[in-house]
């Protein structure tokens, strides 16, 4: 059996992963080699700041997806949107002549994204934990 590694801050002890997908504007594929490896720079940096940690990060032409962990007092859908303003920024002026060939208005990613909490036990160990604990 293996030990789960938890986290903590002064109030809470935590172990919050996430599987991110976040996909190109109209699903254009845009990203190569260069924008993807340029794309794991940024997302680490970024996650750091936010005293995260990134797992991985893989993509194709059209989305990229990321296994990150984020401490909870960091709402995801802010760390979303920083991330992929401050990617979009970057990636469209560091790669303006691949990716001025698909978007002529200033984005890169589409505003939708996916994220999914992972980690720890499966559904079925916790609701058999909770239904096992005694009543009050």
């Amino acid at each position: 059996m293996s030990m789960t590694t938890l986290k903590s801050q002064y109030h809470c002890v935590f172990n919050t992963k996430y599987h991110l997908v976040i996909v190109t504007k109209y699903r254009n594929p845009v990203i190569n080699k260069a924008i993807l490896a340029r794309l794991s720079e940024l997302a680490k940096e970024r996650i750091e700041a936010w005293e995260g940690e990134l797992f991985e990060i893989n993509g194709e032409p059209d989305h990229v997806h990321l296994l990150l962990e984020l401490p909870p007092k960091y709402a995801v859908a802010d760390f979303v949107n920083a991330l992929k303003t401050g990617t979009s920024r970057r990636i469209r002026k560091e790669f303006s002549d691949h990716v001025g060939k698909y978007y002529w208005k200033p984005c890169f990613w589409s505003k939708s994204y996916c994220v999914v909490t992972c980690g720890g036990a499966p559904l079925s160990i916790i609701k058999q934990y909770i239904e096992n604990q005694e009543g009050a």
